[in-house]
């Protein structure tokens, strides 16, 4: 849908909903049968054409798709409406909507979208149903009638004046989806008020009789008629909760700047800073989530059921725990009844529950979509693969499948899926390969000899990379020196530096951390002295990944002491080459020799390797930090440690054991939900602009997602965890734990990430 369009939806809905205090009609209307299309909110929705939005035009609908309803749906959860538009406008309508074409189809759909029809979805008989389950309730032919006997519940809307239900039954020949109008002998309902102050129908039936005519679809059409309506209206769900979540938020940042205690603001307490941090966290999941969903799948008709279900399982997550995390941070207050927050839970709590909770919809996805290392992918099976293409024109899947065939035929099975950092006498003939190939640099422009990949196709690069376990390079060069000269380089240093990155003859680390300034980055003390046309530089780096490997390094260095912190840095490219440099290697805990120590006396460097001018390192740095946590922030690495739990728990049969199973599918959402926010990212990355301080959000989850696969790896292999070596039994456990462990300190510690968020995304006090 066009976004100038859905903006322009999203503020008249916005607008709309503004006009009323709808947290006090919450609370007018609990424990009371409401009326529906009789009130007069009803017919401003109607008004507004919100009931029609999925409707086809020649069904008097506007022709939108869900994106448009997402967009409605999260004001709705921002502001707490109390009508039942997703259990109309949404479920019924998509219902009515997949059945074959009828006059009382006709009829139903343009009353709908009139507002003059207020109908509810029957198809639930029991708490866990899924929506191709059995059902009980039976549909007897009888000449020009069905008699129809049986039950349901959990249907919504209920309301005094509903004018009837579309309620599924199982004839002789399978399904059958049925209009029956309220008021029919025999059809009895029931109501139970919802947690959140809403009421809920059960019906039971008793020899009910209608026409033929009233059968609107039967057989698959009429399953996959609940199936859609139940999917659209998960979908709405999610964007819902989403919207309780940011209110719930938004309502409780004013108050943590505003509350004193200890003659402080409680927001500015390090403790609660860090707990809404890893709620933001949540949120922007959730709404990455959505984003990916609706950019695949806006039309109802095609939704893949087990992706709404894991966006409604992270969506749920967030809410509630928004919500819990809210009261708390309110204190008592929070715990009465005249705090709209308790309102807002209680909302979170029912849109979880109905239509299936976040752990049914974890189980249904796990029912849906089997782990994806089952089996080995179809690769291409060709012995020539193009340099150049235009990769965007190429079907997904063939892009996929060529790159499995280039990966399986060129990549050295040795080296795959190893469980540390290689060195670069280890990878570089890999490396040469894919430099041969034109494929070193996926992101790079195609102008400064990348593929130029899209973010969707950069990310598919990489799955397939990892899906087939090919290592990590020693890559600075390409993923962070590369962007930044791209971008802030002059054009001779593109020309210096670029083709030798390409090629392989410059091999890049980076030296940023010294000693007492690691995190505090702006409190580094070496020193870069002007002198003619060279630069004098003294002092030391430390952590530096692999640098005994590297030709050069790229680093920060004080080049005005007099001024304050940040701006008198600038940024240096170093041959590593140069007199005066020297390197020693710090083993790990694992026993490698990944990082190092790099100390500078009197190192002489062309003036000519300032990039970006002199004291402007700062800002430079912040954007190759940004670059660096989205590298970081990769689904690479969780992807890999996923494929190898998967391989290992297939191995030993663990996926029989449905504790695992469970525990595995959690893993296997996170890592697709950091999939869906990493392309976020990387598609501000690719857009040329500045990555934003959101970004740290990307970095922890990424890091802390690998360290929670590695530790159930570990689990896994039970006494064989304690081996040194790889064993069959272990896997590679220990060594993949060892790897994950300094995950979340590099790049910035994912303390200090949380503190970013809490102080430059969510505005708490310092």
């Amino acid at each position: 849908m066009d976004q100038d369009l859905l903006a322009q939806l999203r503020d008249s809905a916005r607008d709309l909903l503004s006009r009323d205090n709808h947290a006090t009609r919450v609370r007018d209307g609990r424990g009371r049968l409401p009326s529906g299309h009789e009130a007069a909110s009803w017919r401003d929705l109607a008004a507004a054409g919100w009931l029609a939005i999925l409707l086809a035009e020649r069904d008097g609908g506007l022709g939108l798709d869900l994106a448009a309803v997402a967009a409605v749906a999260e004001e709705i959860g921002r502001s707490l409406l109390p009508e039942p538009f997703t259990a109309v406008a949404v479920q019924a309508a998509q219902a009515l909507s997949a059945c074959p074409d009828s006059p009382l189809r006709a009829q139903l759909l343009e009353r709908l979208a009139g507002g003059r029809l207020l109908a509810a979805l029957a198809w639930q008989e029991r708490a866990g149903q899924q929506d191709d389950d059995p059902i009980d309730t039976r549909a007897e032919a009888d000449g020009e009638h069905y008699r129809l006997h049986g039950h349901k519940t959990f249907a919504l809307p209920a309301a005094a004046d509903l004018d009837g239900w579309l309620l599924s039954a199982r004839g002789d020949a399978g399904w059958l989806l049925f209009w029956l109008p309220a008021g029919l002998p025999g059809l009895t309902p029931s109501y139970s008020p919802g947690i959140d102050g809403s009421m809920m129908a059960s019906l039971r039936l008793e020899q009910v009789t209608v026409p033929r005519a009233h059968a609107l679809a039967d057989g698959d059409a009429a399953r996959d008629a609940v199936r859609q309506a139940n999917d659209a209206s998960r979908l709405a769900q999610s964007a819902e909760l989403l919207g309780v979540a940011r209110q719930a938020l938004a309502l409780t940042l004013p108050y943590l700047a505003s509350r004193q205690q200890f003659g402080r603001p409680i927001g500015s307490f390090q403790a609660l800073q860090h707990r809404l941090a890893d709620a933001h966290i949540q949120l922007e999941l959730a709404a990455a989530g959505l984003d990916e969903a609706l950019e695949e799948q806006a039309d109802p008709a095609r939704l893949d059921s087990a992706r709404v279900s894991r966006l409604k399982a992270r969506c749920a997550d967030a809410a509630i725990g928004m919500c819990r995390l809210a009261i708390q941070l309110h204190g008592a207050i929070g715990y009465t009844d005249e705090c709209d927050i308790g309102l807002y839970f209680k909302r979170a709590l029912h849109l979880n529950a109905w239509l299936g909770n976040a752990e049914h919809q974890r189980r249904r996805y796990r029912k849906l979509r089997p782990q994806i290392a089952d089996a080995e992918p179809e690769a291409a099976a060709t012995a020539d693969y193009p340099r150049d293409a235009d990769w965007e024109a190429m079907p997904e899947d063939d892009f996929r499948r060529m790159l499995r065939g280039f990966f399986s035929s060129r990549y050295p099975p040795a080296l795959r899926h190893p469980p540390r950092r290689l060195r670069w006498h280890e990878i570089h003939d890999w490396y040469l390969t894919l430099s041969r190939q034109g494929w070193i640099a996926p992101a790079w422009p195609k102008a400064f000899g990348g593929m130029g990949l899209s973010p969707a196709r950069h990310l598919a690069f990489i799955e397939e990379q990892e899906r087939h376990g090919v290592a990590r390079a020693p890559d600075q060069g390409i993923v962070m020196v590369g962007p930044l000269l791209i971008r802030h380089g002059s054009p001779e240093q593109q020309q210096r530096f670029l083709p030798s990155i390409l090629s392989g003859e410059h091999i890049w680390c980076q030296g940023y951390s010294e000693p007492n300034a690691g995190s505090d980055l702006a409190s580094l003390r070496t020193e870069a002295v002007a002198d003619g046309e060279e630069f004098v530089v003294n002092g030391q780096k430390t952590w530096t990944t692999l640098a005994q490997d590297a030709t050069h390094i790229f680093t920060l260095v004080r080049t005005d002491p007099r001024a304050r912190q940040q701006t008198g840095i600038s940024f240096l490219l170093i041959d590593l080459a140069t007199p005066g440099i020297t390197i020693r290697p710090i083993a790990t805990l694992a026993g490698h020799e990944e990082f190092c120590e790099v100390f500078f006396d009197q190192a002489r460097v062309p003036a000519a390797n300032l990039v970006g001018g002199l004291n402007q390192g700062w800002n430079i740095a912040k954007a190759l930090l940004g670059f660096e946590r989205i590298f970081l922030g990769s689904p690479q690495q969780a992807q890999q440690a996923l494929a190898q739990l998967a391989a290992q728990a297939r191995a030993q049969g663990d996926f029989d054991d449905p504790v695992f199973a469970d525990r595995y599918t959690r893993l296997e959402l996170d890592v697709a939900d950091l999939g869906a926010l990493y392309k976020r990212f990387a598609a501000i990355v690719r857009r040329g602009e500045a990555l934003p301080p959101a970004v740290s959000a990307l970095k922890i989850w990424a890091t802390e997602t690998y360290q929670r696969i590695s530790l159930e790896l570990m689990d896994l292999a039970g006494e064989y965890g304690s081996w040194a070596d790889a064993d069959p039994h272990a896997g590679q456990a220990p060594a993949l734990l060892f790897n994950a462990t300094p995950a979340s300190i590099y790049g910035g510690s994912n303390e200090i990430q949380r503190n970013i968020l809490a102080r430059h995304v969510l505005q708490l006090p310092a």
